[in-house]
């Protein structure tokens, strides 16, 4: 599997953005890590490009065959493609579990999924790369409610978002695929477009 297990921090401060998007990484050193970090040079125009997909592929957490299959599904769907391609990467189960709290990051988010401690519409998923429909439910496990690091994610409550529901019950709901405004606005999902169409 090709799964990136290094380092989010310095991938962070590489790219420039808060993968996790908590801005936490580039609070004291928000500059490139290793020892000529500071010097760096001005970026080529498929430099920009090339980073701006980075980010986003890292935000998801997903591998390059993946982004690239999701981007060619994007461009067979009505309306523009770029958001049409975040839009997809948004409705995966991985960051919805993510989104409704469940976790206190897309990696926890994975591992809940992965482990099977997530139900959609009642039935057990365990694939975090399932798109999720507008309606469908997304609940936890009974037994997985009293696990640590889910009473601890619903707790602090930070990644909460309009498209995505959570009842008294502890049941969500993705409610609607969200509109391009109210996710990761520092993102230009053109630059993305232009990187693989070129």
């Amino acid at each position: 599997m090709s799964r990136f297990t290094g380092s989010t921090w310095k991938v962070s401060r590489r790219l420039g953005y808060s993968v996790s998007e908590t801005g936490k990484e580039l609070k004291k050193r928000p500059y490139a890590p290793g020892q000529h970090g500071q010097r760096r040079s001005k970026l080529s125009d498929y430099g920009i490009q090339l980073q701006e997909k980075q980010k986003v592929r890292f935000v998801y957490g997903v591998s390059e065959k993946q982004f690239k299959k999701t981007f060619v599904e994007a461009s067979k769907m009505q309306g523009k493609q770029g958001e049409n391609f975040l839009k997809l990467l948004e409705s995966r189960l991985d960051n919805v579990v993510y989104r409704l709290g469940f976790a206190r990051t897309r990696a926890q988010a994975r591992q809940l999924v992965n482990h099977g401690h997530i139900l959609v519409d009642g039935k057990k998923v365990d694939i975090p790369s399932y798109r999720l429909n507008p309606g469908q439910t997304i609940a936890l496990k009974e037994r997985s409610k009293n696990l640590s690091i889910v009473k601890e994610a619903l707790e602090a409550q930070f990644a909460h978002v309009d498209y995505v529901a959570l009842d008294a019950n502890g049941v969500g709901t993705f409610s609607r695929l969200p509109e391009r405004n109210e996710f990761l606005f520092d993102i230009n999902e053109q630059l993305i477009v232009e990187f693989y169409n070129r």
